[in-house]
């Protein structure tokens, strides 16, 4: 597989992967997943969230936040990928 970074983010990676004893793939590879479960639990706390604020706003009626608010929108609908601007790692 091949992850392209701009000549500053390759840097940075290379860095960050020197200063945990890793090599860059292990780096790249261990960022990756942690990043897959950070996404899940954040998604599923939003869910959680969205779910449940009704049961909040009964319970603690003098929280409650303006009429008007809405809901919390998961990271992933907030991004929207772009890559230009990079070069290939090796």
């Amino acid at each position: 597989m091949n992850i392209e970074f701009t000549e500053e983010e390759l840097a940075g990676v290379r860095d960050l992967a020197a200063a945990e004893g890793k090599s860059v793939k292990a780096y790249v590879h261990d960022a990756a997943v942690r990043e897959h479960f950070r996404r899940t639990f954040v998604d599923g706390a939003v869910k959680w969230f969205n779910d449940h604020k009704a049961e909040f706003d009964e319970a603690f009626p003098d929280e409650v936040p303006p009429r008007d608010r809405k809901p919390v929108v998961p990271e992933e609908q907030q991004h929207d990928g772009e890559d230009q601007g990079k070069s290939q790692a090796a």
